[in-house]
């Protein structure tokens, strides 16, 4: 070992200079630090030996990403990360690239041009298969010799990859990188083949042989012939790395854009222990986190937007094998690994920011395999190249599905797309011949690998047991543009052989196969038709998951967002049931809490941190734009439904009108559950940096309960008017048209909640079907009433905006709300263009 090198990933630059070796490698951090370190002559002299072939190896710090046609994308990204991004802390294993050269100079000296140009243009003439071409080109590959120049070139760099690495046959990585792969237009994800865990002059030759007959797969043949490459024109390079020891810890995937939405501002991770092909083949439901990019910029580090962290099962890890005939193996986790995050908030957010570092220097969305080594605890980033699918799509109509009818729910995971599809399902545990898969089956499966590409393409959806957004079945669904459910836990034994199935990927991040054929609709919007407003026109959203799915309409925020949507079907248990856990006596409750809080020691920081994040993730699909937060607004049958909910919620003869909003809040049954959500929201805000959140009390009867309210909200992190803060109040009981005046002196603004307002003017329980004809928020006493109130708050100097389904439902009454001056109105988002339309003629007519 070097003088003074450490024993971890040095970014090493070496050249002979006559006996002296020049280290060119990075400081802790992956700096630019120079070390020049005198060696024993006779490595000197094998390494100028070596030199005097450069065209055969090179150093991966000495190419970039103009060196593509020499050393293929992959291995040219690695070079330019070590060049221009050690300055911004990203570390990259050493390691060094065989040349297009040298992967010609192997073909010429083992005869193989003519015949490999010959098995291809017999598939082209139809005399073969496609599976016999590419096992015979294969064949002739794998069984060629190296010339001696390039056998020397590679051992001689392996070797001194040693010397420094401070080890004898130290473990390398060898992956493929093809001179067409990892372009903006044509990934080739998957294409070629990396060999894990290699030790050894010998074993290295071998699998840089294999490498270059991957080039000949029948994917990689297939795919070229779609992207209209020519096979003899494409060469191969083999990038060989020094292993990052994440078998002792974890590895995975990241894109610096949403994979299922295109929303350019967040940052996707997918982490599972040991390494990262566990992930990228699909093998594991890893961990996922998504990270929102413009708090990442803060100098102070002081916001860790963190807006999503999902708890994988990550059942499988892939280790070094301990055997020595095969160099990796798959084993399974342990029960406590299956219960932790693979990653720290700090190397979440670190990573986050390297990814947004390699996205600003390529100026484009990027793919990313990172490791973390257990030894050292480093993290390092291993692949990077650019993201081939979201990025590539035109800013056309915005498309929306709709499932009409659909039958019984059978199995669900994560959904891929937004498209949905229908027809009978395929459930297979091994390929078959392409032919043989009907055009648009339902392709149910464990999981998928490059190999199943050929029916993937023919498939009209796709459901697999295992993986997660960065899987294999998940990229190359998003490629083809065919919707897909991956990580269902138990499809293949669910769903039966050609059984007709519905496959939804609308509702957000959950994708549900349902029993039967659905009617799917197709609805089109055309963002450049959407006109300009004076009266702003918001959104209503309550699902974190889904929320992003809007981001290119050209919203004013969102006016309402519900914060029951999230603690219903995500926290699912009852706040109180939370906060006083040590004093829950029921067993069999309290191990039902257990289970829905796995990895959550602090049951209380479950539920704030899930709400949090719930919030955080809404707030950044509309960011900076203002987000309206309306705290909980559960009845006390609602919230009874909610685990542990029983136990704390009273029976009323009329919860409509009963203990809700703002008088619990203050209550003794309830205070303890409402500091719980006052700190999610301080955790939205000040530590996931959504400073655009205003926070809206619903169901307010009287000034004094808004001024015990308020005070409780300072008492948990939340002063009106800190950090920007504005409380805005839901107008619902005629008390709050009536006294106005006094609640503009404690709230910064208004939203009508046109429902409860309707019910409590005209005296219409909004639920009864014998009343449902005298429910009409068109009715004149509403009208007179809402025109009241938005003069007075005007006259206040306070703002005033109305969310519902009226303006959707009935255009007339969106025409009242923009002559009555109101300043905004929220919608759904299905009811969006629409009700803009209405607003701007209204304006522009005056009627």
């Amino acid at each position: 070992m070097l003088p003074g090198a450490r024993r971890d990933y040095p970014l090493i630059r070496v050249k002979a200079l006559r006996n002296t070796l020049i280290c060119n490698r990075a400081s802790s951090f992956g700096g630019a630090g120079y070390c020049e370190y005198s060696m024993r002559a006779h490595a000197a002299m094998r390494m100028l030996s070596a030199m005097n072939r450069p065209d055969l190896v090179r150093w991966l710090d000495q190419v970039d990403n103009s060196d593509t046609a020499s050393v293929g994308g992959k291995n040219a990204s690695l070079g330019e990360m070590l060049q221009q991004l050690g300055n911004a802390g990203i570390r990259v294993p050493a390691g060094f690239a065989t040349t297009a050269a040298a992967y010609r100079e192997f073909l010429e000296h083992n005869g193989l041009v003519d015949r490999i140009a010959g098995k291809l243009q017999a598939l082209e003439d139809g005399e073969i298969s496609l599976a016999t071409a590419g096992r015979s080109v294969r064949q002739m590959i794998t069984h060629g010799h190296f010339p001696d120049a390039l056998s020397e070139a590679i051992s001689t760099a392996y070797d001194t990859l040693a010397e420094e690495s401070g080890g004898k046959d130290p473990a390398v990585a060898v992956r493929s990188s093809a001179t067409a792969e990892d372009l903006p237009e044509a990934s080739f994800a998957g294409q070629q083949d990396t060999f894990l865990n290699i030790s050894g002059r010998a074993a290295l030759l071998k699998a840089c042989r294999r490498c270059y007959a991957s080039l000949f797969t029948d994917r990689a043949i297939a795919y070229r012939e779609k992207h209209g490459f020519d096979h003899m024109g494409v060469a191969l390079s083999v990038g060989v790395q020094l292993m990052v020891r994440s078998d002792k810890a974890g590895a995975g995937v990241m894109f610096s854009i949403d994979t299922e939405s295109g929303f350019p501002g967040v940052v996707l991770i997918d982490a599972a222990w040991g390494l990262g092909e566990s992930v990228v083949g699909g093998l594991v439901d890893p961990d996922e986190y998504m990270v929102f990019k413009p708090p990442l910029s803060e100098k102070n580090g002081r916001f860790m937007p963190i807006i999503e962290k999902k708890l994988g099962r990550k059942r499988k890890q892939i280790v070094y094998s301990k055997s020595g005939r095969k160099p990796t193996r798959t084993e399974s986790t342990s029960e406590a690994q299956r219960c932790r995050f693979v990653l720290s908030d700090e190397e979440i957010c670190q990573l986050a920011r390297w990814a947004v570092a390699i996205e600003e220097h390529y100026e484009r969305p990027m793919d990313i395999e990172w490791a973390k080594d257990g030894e050292t605890g480093d993290l390092l980033i291993v692949q990077a190249r650019p993201e081939t699918v979201k990025s590539q799509e035109q800013a056309g109509p915005l498309k929306s599905y709709s499932v009409r009818n659909p039958g019984k729910p059978l199995v669900s995971g994560l959904s891929v797309g937004d498209g949905a599809a229908a027809g009978k399902a395929q459930v297979l545990k091994e390929q078959i011949p392409r032919e043989e898969f009907p055009a648009g089956g339902i392709l149910v499966t464990g999981m998928t690998d490059p190999d199943w590409v050929p029916i993937m393409r023919r498939a009209g959806a796709i459901v697999t047991d295992r993986g997660g957004r960065t899987s294999h079945a998940a990229i190359v669904s998003r490629e083809l543009g065919v919707p897909a459910i991956v990580g269902a836990g138990d499809a293949t034994r669910r769903l039966s052989d050609g059984q007709e199935l519905t496959v939804s990927c609308n509702q957000g991040d959950q994708g549900i196969v349902y029993e039967g054929l659905a009617d799917i609709e197709t609805e089109e919007t055309d963002v450049e038709d959407i006109p300009d407003t004076r009266t702003e026109v918001m959104l209503i959203l309550a699902n974190p998951a889904a929320a992003m799915q809007w981001w290119r309409l050209p919203s004013d925020g969102i006016g309402l967002a519900r914060m029951e949507f999230i603690i219903n079907n995500a926290i699912k248990v009852h706040p109180m049931a939370l906060a006083c856990w040590d004093e829950l006596e029921d067993d069999a409750l309290k191990r039902r809490i257990e289970r829905l809080t796995r990895g959550w020691d602090d049951k209380a920081s479950y539920f704030i941190e899930q709400l949090a994040r719930g919030i955080g993730r809404i707030a950044a699909s509309q960011y900076p734009a203002p987000v309206v937060v309306r705290m909980s607004d559960f009845k006390t049958n609602e919230y009874a439904q909610l685990v542990g909910g029983e136990i704390f919620e009273p029976e009323e003869a009329n919860p409509m009108l009963g203990w809700r909003g703002a008088s619990r809040y203050y209550s003794e049954g309830y205070e303890a559950g409402f500091a719980l959500e006052c700190r999610a929201l301080a955790m939205a805000r000040d530590e996931l940096g959504m400073r655009n959140i205003v926070i809206m009390i619903p169901f307010c009867r009287t000034p004094e309960e808004a001024d015990r309210v308020l005070e409780i909200m300072a008492a948990h992190g939340l002063q009106k008017g800190s950090g920007g803060l504005q409380v805005y109040m839901m107008c619902e009981i005629p008390s709050n048209v009536i006294m106005v005046d006094q609640f503009a002196r404690r709230f910064d603004g208004f939203s009508i909640g046109s429902n409860d307002l309707t019910q409590l003017v005209l005296g219409v329980d909004r639920d009864s079907e014998r009343l449902s004809d005298l429910f009409d928020e068109r009715s004149e006493a509403v009208q007179r009433t809402i025109a009241a109130f938005i003069s007075e708050a005007h006259k206040q100097g306070r703002t005033v905006g109305l969310c519902g389904q009226a303006p959707s439902d009935h255009p007339e009454f969106a025409r009242f709300l923009v002559k009555a001056d109101i300043d905004s109105i929220a919608v759904n988002p299905d009811s969006f263009l629409a009700v803009k339309k209405t607003v701007a003629d209204s304006e522009q007519t005056g009627d």
